[in-house]
This record gives structure tokens, C-alpha cells and sequence, in this order.
């Protein structure tokens, strides 16, 4: 020490407490570290369990669908003389002059019923079909609209339709066409408008920033790559309509199905085999032309 002052040895050795207790002041300042939250299952396992749920879930509820409608060997076994009846009720088919001119009449009824309602539900199901499509941008309010109609068209059955229009306009091919088109227009609305957004939305968005209107888009960019999806979907209808004509017949609502209710009450088998044939037939042609029609389309053939 010179003049009451420390050496440059004794600051030294006097500071390296100091800057020890600081290091130290600040280790305790350091909050201590909270422990750490359990980590979520990876995806894979989520998605695991998941499916392992899915699965126990649907198993119970077959189970229980079929113990609660009595399906099951017995109640086949139980009803095996009455199938045996009918089975042998069904050969030979009435192939008789009369007979054979009453099929063809009520098949062509059939086919006109199946036309006029593919006809009348596409009128009523393709505007539908372009109100609800998501990528046409029509007012919320009318695609809302147009999207409970077409639930509800779709949502009562063919079965339905034509107890209530028998019930209105009397028996006879004309209910058969409106039940027909009222279910058919449901499912158009919504089999087309699906078809419709899944268009590619490149052409789309490209002629919206040109500044095209909403019509000019749905007619330039939207219809043309739809149209042969639609084509394949309202030809599939005709073939859905063959079918229903045929079951809605059994309430009095014309075509083939009415012959066949009327043979099956009167417990005449031999009728109802060539009747039976009769659809087949009906059936098996409309698909070929249906086929043929998609495939020169160049729509997907199934």
C-alpha cells in the first residue's frame, strides 16, 4: 500500500469474491424450471386407437341390427316351405299369347314412367344442382334454400310419393311420374352440384379475374368440364327410375309393377315369373344403351 491507496495485487484479490458473489446473486435469481407436461400420443397411435374404435363400434352395432330384427338361419328355416312354394310356383312362366301382349304393354308403360320423370326431375334437380354448388358463389340465402328442397325431395321415399299422389290424382301411370321425379330431382340436386365442384378451379379463377359475370363463368369454366360427369349421372337415373317405376306399381301407380302386385295377391306365380323376366330384361337394356351412350360421350363407363 503507497499513499492510503491498495496495490493493483490486493484489487485483485479483492475483486474476485465480488465477482463470485455476483455470478452466484445471479444463479439464484434464475427461476427454477417447472416440470414438464406429459407429451401427446404420436398421430399413429391416435389414429390406432381410433380405428380399433371405429371398428368395436360398428361390430356392436351389426350385432345389434341383427339380433334385433330376427335375422339369422332360423327365421330362413322357418319360412322354407313357403320359398319352396313359390319357387316351384315359378316354373313354368306363362308364355300364353295374352299374356305375353299384357307384359310388353305394361313394359313400355314402365319405359314411358322412367322418361317422363328423368325428364321432369332433371328439370327440377339441375337448378338445384347449380344453386347448391359451392363454386358457382350464388346468395347464401337461395343455396340454402335450394339445399333443404333437395334433402326433402330426396328424403321421402318413391313409396311415399306415390301413396300421395295416388291418393291426389288417381291410379295410374301419371302419380308414377311425378313420385318418380320428385325423388329423382333430389337426388340430381345433389349427385350434380357434387360434380359441379369438383370441377378444376384453374379455368375457374381464371375467368373470374378477367372479370367474367357469374353466368359466363358457370357456362365457359364450370359447365363444359362437368358436362360429361352429368351426362353419366342423369343416365344413371334412368336406370334408378326403371327400378322405382317397377316398385311403386304395387301401390297403383302404373307400369310393370302394377301387374306384378296384382299376380302376387292372386297368388298366380306363373304370371309373376314372366313378369320377373320381363324386368330383367327391361333392366339389362337399359344399361347396354346407357353404356353406349357414356362411352361415345366419353364419360366414364362402370
Amino acid at each position: 500500500m503507497a499513499n492510503g491507496r491498495p496495490s493493483r495485487r490486493t484489487q485483485g484479490a479483492q475483486g474476485v469474491p465480488k465477482r463470485q458473489d455476483t455470478e452466484a446473486s445471479r444463479v439464484r435469481r434464475i427461476p427454477a424450471a417447472e416440470p414438464l407436461a406429459p407429451s401427446p400420443p404420436p398421430p399413429r397411435t391416435r389414429h390406432r386407437r381410433f380405428r380399433w374404435w371405429a371398428g368395436l363400434l360398428t361390430v356392436v352395432a351389426v350385432v345389434w341390427s341383427l339380433r334385433g330384427t330376427d335375422v339369422g338361419l332360423g327365421s330362413l328355416v322357418q319360412g322354407r316351405e313357403g320359398a319352396a312354394r313359390l319357387l316351384t310356383g315359378l316354373v313354368p312362366p306363362d308364355l300364353s299369347e295374352p299374356m305375353l301382349r299384357m307384359v310388353a304393354q305394361a313394359a313400355f308403360e314402365t319405359l314411358q314412367i322412367s322418361i317422363a320423370a328423368l325428364f321432369l326431375g332433371a328439370l327440377m334437380g339441375l337448378p338445384l344442382a347449380v344453386l347448391i354448388a359451392g363454386n358457382v358463389r350464388g346468395p347464401r340465402w337461395l343455396s340454402s334454400s335450394a339445399r333443404v328442397t333437395a334433402a326433402f325431395l330426396r328424403g321421402v321415399p318413391e313409396l311415399l310419393w306415390a301413396l300421395l299422389f295416388v291418393a291426389t290424382v288417381g291410379l295410374g301411370p301419371a302419380a308414377g311420374v311425378y313420385a318418380v321425379s320428385l325423388h329423382a330431382a333430389g337426388l340430381l340436386a345433389k349427385l350434380c352440384s357434387e360434380q359441379l365442384e369438383a370441377v378444376d378451379p384453374a379455368p375457374v379463377e381464371a375467368m373470374r379475374l378477367t372479370g367474367a359475370s357469374r353466368h359466363a363463368t358457370m357456362l365457359l369454366a364450370i359447365l363444359p368440364q362437368a358436362r360429361n360427369g352429368i351426362v353419366s349421372i342423369l343416365l344413371y337415373q334412368w336406370e334408378c327410375n326403371i327400378r322405382s317405376s317397377a316398385i311403386i306399381g304395387f301401390v297403383g301407380a302404373g307400369g310393370i309393377g302394377q301387374a306384378l302386385g296384382i299376380s302376387l295377391r292372386l297368388f298366380r306365380y306363373e304370371e309373376l315369373a314372366t313378369l320377373l323376366v320381363a324386368v330383367l330384361i327391361l333392366i339389362l337394356g337399359v344399361d347396354r344403351i346407357s353404356r353406349g351412350l357414356r362411352s361415345r360421350m366419353g364419360a366414364a363407363t362402370r
